[in-house]
């Protein structure tokens, strides 16, 4: 008898331990990932957005309010890019656990430099994000903020187990600043390196390593190039002597195709958030990938 009741009460103990895992939703493949690194089993994580997709515009499908309905956490990139598909998300979910003023909601972008915020905001400028550049991610430094940013949230909503999020960042942390060591060796080799650009997508990363963006493809954010932009960046090209297209993955490629081959400059695909391309499994690989590609190595 004892047995059976000592069974029973470890079944209910394994069921209470399952029910209590906190349920974790971020908007985007890499901030899940980053998540993921500190949670590891005690809790669960999932993401909206796809990878290989532009992070400026989600469908707001019926599947994604689902995911949504019973969050105990939001993890947001924040910065403005969300702001055109998450809010009939969230008015869809009736979640008021994940409101923007509640305790299970976390936007990273309050806690970064954001750089290129606009003096004035006017459609006039095309897409432009009030706040700065949003894609503050791809400063690899920004992701060891990121990282302690959400182990001090995890450990407000569930503090029973604060100290193996904390030890899992500590982890986490150590092997991607040993990463970075020799991303930053192997990039040091492109220092000043001169680029174009589809979107200021990359410039935190450009910034960081001192590698020179000298222009877009897109004339102005979200404003598809002319044929007479697109002659004007070839002489740019030219006269700055620029090394390397980047050209993203969601972006239409024949601009870029077009410079180059106006240019003889050669264009590359760079990744921007974990699933973008096949490689870029992780955070790490992420990483491993936009260095690859860029450094050519």
């Amino acid at each position: 008898m004892k047995r059976i009741i000592f069974f029973v009460f470890t079944f209910l103990m394994l069921i209470n331990s399952a029910k209590a895992q906190l349920k974790i939703v971020t908007t985007y493949p890499y901030i899940a990932d980053i998540t993921k690194q500190i949670v590891k089993d005690k809790a669960k994580v999932d993401f909206l957005a796809s990878g290989n997709l532009d992070p400026h515009f989600v469908v707001p499908k019926p599947s994604l309010s689902v995911k949504l309905r019973d969050a105990d956490l939001l993890i947001i990139n924040g910065a403005s890019l969300e702001v055109g598909w998450l809010p009939p998300l969230l008015n869809q979910a009736n979640n008021g656990k994940i409101q923007p003023s509640s305790s299970g909601f976390l936007d990273l972008s309050q806690f970064v430099k954001l750089i290129e915020k606009p003096e004035n905001v006017s459609r006039s400028f095309g897409d432009v994000h009030p706040e700065g550049n949003p894609h503050f991610h791809l400063d690899p430094y920004n992701i060891l903020i990121i990282s302690d940013v959400i182990t001090a949230k995890l450990c407000k909503l569930d503090t029973q187990n604060c100290q193996t999020y904390e030890s899992n960042n500590k982890t986490f942390k150590q092997n991607f600043n040993e990463k970075l060591k020799q991303w930053n060796e192997r990039l040091a080799k492109v220092k000043g390196m001169k680029v174009v650009e589809y979107h200021k997508l990359y410039d935190y990363f450009l910034i960081r390593y001192q590698i020179v963006p000298v222009g877009t493809i897109e004339p102005l954010p979200g404003i598809p190039p002319t044929a007479k932009h697109l002659e004007n960046l070839i002489q740019t090209i030219k006269t700055e002597k620029v090394n390397l297209i980047l050209q993203d993955v969601y972006h239409p490629v024949k601009p870029a195709q077009f410079l180059s081959e106006k240019s003889s400059v050669k264009y590359v695909i760079i990744p921007h958030d974990v699933g973008s391309v096949s490689e870029a499994k992780d955070i790490f690989s992420l990483f491993d990938e936009i260095v690859k590609r860029i450094t050519n190595d």
